[in-house]
């Protein structure tokens, strides 16, 4: 780009990402081109698109360039200066690698298709604001998600304009000959070659990998070419790009990682890539190579249902990978040990993606503490024989990057109270900090927020009736919605699952409640149905006809085409963000969050985040049931609850109780749901000890890793051999005295733990005793164990049971055997 010598910093600026949530230079780009930053708000567009007479200009003037050199100077000093990584945790100085097929940085970078996308770009914003040593991995989409348009009749459109990577904000990526920087992958006796593109997000690289190369066949030039596109071919070598050319991209750019984090299933083959890169270079085997590098993996489920989980036949995956002529020729394993890594127990069943990442992880977690009871249940088939509770999945609830969801008037408020690095560090001090905010504040910010949502729902209401040919389009934007009235918001894909439709469920009662003049009630309404969702598509067009109701109309506004952007405004705007899932099949859901920062209040389904969020001071919350039920709870509510407490005035016409209800949500839960404490925990519980587990497997050319991998297999030879003798019980009192014989076979007793176990009874947990060898059990015949437990349970609530033992296995996530006395 041949900018004047004076502006050249404009490039370094308009190619750094943060501009998506630090907006202090958008009146720049929009002084060079208002036309084009008011219909892109993409600055590397703007540049691109701006005349060099008009640059020339702007060089010629003082004030413009003094303001591009404060963002300058600003962006630098922010990227060299310390952390709350730096400065708290300066111990860490691992790289995490971030694999997601999905990216939601901005509307200008469309390569999301919902929440999951949503949440890895917050995450990435989130660790530079922090200064976390993260590097993400992604996919760059030719055409990325579709855009939706919807005609009068509620009819669903789905458009596929071409990202064309030449106007978006990324650059490529170049090798040390100065070449585009690509790596290769051999399948089917043909090599896939894969550029690469950066994204800068602030201190953070988001590396995105294109297969839209002229040295690769048409075929595979189409494989980044739609997210989620294609048939189960193309998923796969989606997978196999974003897994194993992910990892060889970060090998060819020299950055050696200590964690790797798969944000769902999609990146798994990162796990098997690592493995051989690493059997590669120290020369060991692919199952000591596995146990070297699996301890510094880690998978992340959103998945809430297993019927989601990718799979694939395994004649696909043999052909692909580990045929002569695939990608992974020399693994020395066995076939169908191989395809067993995504088995849970046939070998005819399709390789599951999930198992893969799971069985190569030394840390699997859901995404809220419901979804973690969800994920155990799910993959219960991969942990025979134990308890569900005892699955080794754990959690850590979502939270959101806040700077990039908050509006103007929320900043302004939480930068008075909090100070403007308040999203850089640790949140622990804001509730106090919020809670002395004055009501007066709180009823301000929420009212010019409503008022801008209004001005902006009837723009893009006006375009979209202008599309459709409609009549007098203009005087209809204008009529809608109004700035004082209570105003609903809900917005998400449309599937079943999310009964996107419970609102209309009785349209006559909600007719009713939206007309009411002295209490007026609106709604803005959005979301998207998948191309192939018949059924979303009909609930589509179920709100499309409602909203066209005249007695309605200028209370409820449909807005088409759900992206970021239209997210922003939502979820500033909004006084009630409503959310309707069936519980417990949203894992998650992070939308309500995005409320929460600018005083917005939630009416959700306790699933997912709202599960661990709800209490009767921020919120209100649907009664768990039948659709029908769930609808009645949802109409109740909203008649005896939030309509009157929203229009209870005093005499300075404030709602004091429902101000209450904001200050306590904001103030609770703002922080406690923001991607701050999200990773916060990510680096305490999983990423620090994985990073260490890593570096002790790997040292000494793998010395930990190869005795793992024999114990192993020492253990799965003879693990036929335990089994359980005689059981002896004595009951003192409240103390239970219990004596096991075990046969060991060929193992010691060192490398078997024998425990005695107890179910959950009434408010007493589960109980987990170790028992220990007695010393007149005889080294060459059966073992005794025994132990004493005070309990007031009886002795046929205990049963003793036998599991693999090693100090440093994680177990029973990486050998998951057990053998109870019958």
């Amino acid at each position: 780009m041949n900018l004047p010598p004076e502006l050249t910093s404009l490039a370094e600026l308009a190619l750094d990402l943060r501009w998506t949530w630090s907006h202090a230079g958008d009146w720049l780009w929009g002084s060079i081109d208002a036309e084009s930053w008011d219909a892109t708000r993409n600055p590397w567009f703007v540049l691109q698109n701006a005349s060099r007479e008009r640059l020339d200009q702007l060089a010629r003037d003082a004030k413009f360039k003094s303001a591009v050199a404060r963002l300058d100077e600003e962006r630098r000093e922010h990227l060299a200066g310390d952390s709350w990584c730096s400065r708290c945790v300066p111990a860490f100085d691992s790289l995490v690698a971030y694999f997601s097929m999905e990216f939601g940085l901005g509307e200008t970078v469309p390569l999301y298709a919902g929440g999951l996308g949503i949440l890895a770009g917050d995450f990435l914003k989130s660790a530079s604001d922090l200064g976390l040593p993260v590097v993400g991995i992604g996919l760059l989409f030719q055409e990325g998600y579709f855009r939706q348009s919807v005609e009068r009749d509620g009819q669903q459109h789905e458009r596929y304009p071409y990202n064309d990577p030449a106007t978006l904000p990324i650059q490529p990526v170049s090798s040390r000959d100065g070449k585009w920087l690509r790596v290769a992958l051999d399948v089917d006796g043909r090599k896939i070659h894969v550029k690469a593109w950066v994204a800068r997000v602030g201190r953070v690289n988001l590396y995105l990998l294109d297969t839209n190369d002229p040295l690769n066949g048409a075929a595979d030039r189409g494989i980044t070419a739609k997210l989620y596109g294609g048939g189960s071919e193309t998923r796969f070598l989606q997978e196999l790009v974003l897994g194993v050319a992910g990892f060889r991209l970060l090998d060819s750019l020299g950055l050696r990682v200590s964690v790797v984090h798969m944000n769902e299933g999609h990146a798994a083959f990162a796990v098997i890539e690592r493995a051989w890169s690493f059997m590669q270079r120290e020369g060991v085997s692919f199952r000591e190579a596995l146990w070297a590098t699996r301890a510094g993996n880690v998978f992340t489920t959103h998945t809430p249902v297993a019927a989601g989980f990718d799979r694939f036949e395994p004649e696909l995956v043999e052909r692909i990978l580990i045929a002569p002529s695939g990608c992974f020729p020399d693994l020395g394993i066995g076939t169908t040990d191989f395809i067993a890594l995504g088995q849970a127990s046939e070998a005819s069943e399709p390789f599951n993606m999930a198992y893969l990442a799971l069985r190569g992880s030394g840390f699997v977690n859901g995404v809220s503490r419901l979804h973690g009871e969800v994920s155990r249940r799910i993959f219960a088939p991969l942990f025979r024989g134990w308890p569900e509770r005892e699955i080794p999945i754990d959690h850590v609830t979502n939270g959101v990057h806040v700077p990039s969801w908050d509006s103007a008037e929320a900043d302004r408020l939480w930068t008075a109270a909090c100070g403007k690095e308040r999203w850089r560090g640790s949140v622990d001090e804001h509730e106090p900090l919020i809670s002395a905010l004055s009501d007066e504040s709180l009823w301000s910010m929420r009212s010019e927020q409503r008022s801008r949502l209004v001005a902006y729902a009837r723009r893009r209401l006006e375009t979209q009736l202008v599309r459709r040919g409609e009549l007098g389009a203009p005087a209809v934007a204008r009529r809608a919605l109004d700035p004082g009235a209570l105003t609903l918001g809900f917005a998400r894909r449309f599937a079943e699952y999310k009964r996107p439709t419970l609102l209309l469920r009785d349209p006559e009662r909600f007719c009713r409640l939206l007309g009411d003049a002295s209490r007026p009630v609106q709604i803005v309404v959005a979301g998207k149905a998948h191309p192939a969702d018949e059924e979303g598509k009909r609930m589509v067009a179920e709100w499309i006809r409602f909203a066209g109701l005249p007695e309605v109309r200028p209370r409820v506004v449909f807005l088409e085409d759900y992206d970021i952007a239209l997210a922003e405004e939502l979820t500033q705007g909004v006084d009630v963000w409503i959310n309707t899932p069936r519980r417990p099949w949203e894992a998650c859901g992070t939308s309500g969050m995005k409320v929460l920062v600018n005083g917005g209040l939630n009416l959700s389904e306790r699933d997912g985040w709202w599960d661990e969020a709800a209490s009767a001071e921020v919120g209100w919350s649907l009664a768990d049931g039948s659709d029908e039920l769930a609808a009645e709870h949802l109409y109740a509510l909203l008649e005896r609850e939030i309509v009157p407490e929203f229009y209870e005035r005093d005499d300075r016409g404030l709602p004091r109780r429902w101000l209450a209800r904001i200050r306590a949500s904001m103030s609770r839960l703002a922080p406690q749901f923001s991607a701050n404490r999200m990773l916060a925990e990510y680096l305490e519980q999983i990423y620090s000890p994985a990073a260490d587990a890593h570096a002790r497997r790997t040292d000494d050319k793998a010395r930990h890793a190869r005795k793992l991998a024999q114990w192993q297999e020492d253990i799965i030879r003879a693990w036929s051999e335990v089994r359980f003798g005689e059981l002896e019980t004595e009951v003192a009192g409240d103390k239970l005295s219990v004596r096991a014989t075990v046969e060991l076979g060929q193992l010691g007793g060192e490398e078997v733990q024998v425990e005695l176990y107890a179910d959950p009874s009434g408010d007493s947990p589960a109980l987990r005793v170790p028992m220990r060898r007695c010393a007149e059990s005889l080294a060459s015949g059966p073992a005794v164990f025994g132990c004493t437990v005070r309990t007031s349970r009886p002795a046929s609530a205990f049963t003793p049971r036998a599991r693999p033992f090693h100090p440093d296995a994680r177990l029973p996530l990486e050998l998951p055997l057990v053998t109870w006395q019958r």
